[in-house]
Formats: structure tokens, sequence, C-alpha cells
């Protein structure tokens, strides 16, 4: 398979055509070798609009949102941003492009140990992988400039939100199927939050993630 060639297509595509014009992301999406982070058996699906299975039931996201998420927080050279949920370590890959520095969350041993090869493998060198629950933050390293949520939370956790500096940004997929939407929300004062609503989408929930008590007759 010419994975290069599928590269320049899944921007052109995908990722163009779904409202994706900051040409720095494009750009880092077009360098970065997808089909590198992911498993060996979906390895020809690297560059396909769709979520692929990782180890202990996670997924990756479509490269389109990904590329959303990465336009959305709007990242620079000096951020520090947390990656709630590292994955394969394709979109810390991606993050770590764009900012200063990476902290990125993984709960799954398997998957933590898994990004950091592939990290290495090709010297991202701004990047610490830790294995826990930061569903709710990560407060070691806090605050962040930005937080990258890369599995959808059936409520917002304003835990999360407490951990950004003021101006910082959240990337977050919000609510249950079959109604789940993209949110940025940034912080605007103390107790002062904006939130823009990016698009409708569906993705598995991060483990960990508490749900809205259900009202029962």
């Amino acid at each position: 398979m010419n994975f290069q060639r599928a590269r320049f297509n899944m921007v052109e595509q995908q990722i163009r055509t779904w409202d994706v014009l900051d040409q720095r992301v494009l750009d880092i999406i077009r360098d970065i070798p997808r089909e590198d982070y992911v498993p060996e058996a979906f390895r020809n699906l690297a560059y396909a609009d769709t979520s692929i299975p990782l180890e202990d039931g996670e997924v990756m996201m479509p490269p389109r949102v990904e590329a959303r998420l990465l336009q959305a927080l709007q990242l620079k050279p000096d951020d520090r941003v947390l990656e709630v949920g590292t994955g394969s370590g394709y979109l810390t890959a991606l993050l770590a492009q764009l900012a200063g520095r990476v902290v990125s969350v993984e709960i799954s041993e398997t998957l933590a140990a898994r990004a950091r090869r592939a990290l290495e493998a090709h010297h991202v060198k701004n990047v610490v992988v830790e294995v826990g629950d930061a569903v709710r933050g990560w407060a070691s390293a806090a605050p962040y400039d930005a937080i990258a949520v890369t599995g959808s939370l059936p409520m917002m956790e304003e835990q999360l939100q407490r951990q950004l500096k003021r101006g910082g940004r959240i990337f977050v997929i919000v609510g249950q199927e079959p109604a789940m939407e993209a949110l940025l929300i940034t912080r605007i004062g103390q107790d002062d939050w904006s939130r823009e609503s990016l698009f409708e989408t569906v993705l598995p929930p991060l483990r960990g993630a508490r749900r809205p008590d259900r009202f029962v007759l």
C-alpha cells in the first residue's frame, strides 16, 4: 500500500473538506506517518475515515475528528497540553508538533507502553506519557494552556476546567449515544468559561467517566 498517497488523499478528501483550513494542522498531518501508530492488524486502515480499534477496548478517533481537535485548540509553541487518553500515541505526536510540552495520561498500561515505543521511534522528545486516570484532570502538572480529551464524557467534569490557565482551552466530546457534541470550552475568568459547539459525533466514553443519574419513576 502506498501510505504516502493515502495520507495525501486523507488530507485532501477527508480533512480539508471538513472545514479544517489551518495550514499548520494540515502540514503536520501530511508529515506524520499515522500507519506507524496503528495496530499492525489495522495498518491498511490507517487513513480510512473510521475509528480504529486499539487494545483494551479503546479506539483511535477518525482522522477528521483529530484534525478538528487540533484546529480548535489553536496551540502555540510554548503551550503546556494535557492529553486525556494517550491511545495509540498518534494524536500525542501531533500535539507535540504544535505545542511546547505534552503530558499524556493513559489508563491502560498496555497502550501507554506501546505509545511510548512509537513516540520514541519517531524521536518525539517533548512528551511524557503517564499511566493513570485523568478523567477528572491531572493535577501534578497543572495548570494547562490546553486539554485534549480523546474519548467522550457522558457529562463534563468541572475539575478538568479548573486545571486550565485563564485563556486555556479544552476540546471535549460530551453526551451519550446518539447525541454527542464536540465542544471547545475556554476559561475566561476565575469562575467563568465560554462554550462553543463545534459539531456532532459519536465516540466511546473514556473509562472511569461518570454518567449522569437516571430518573426512575
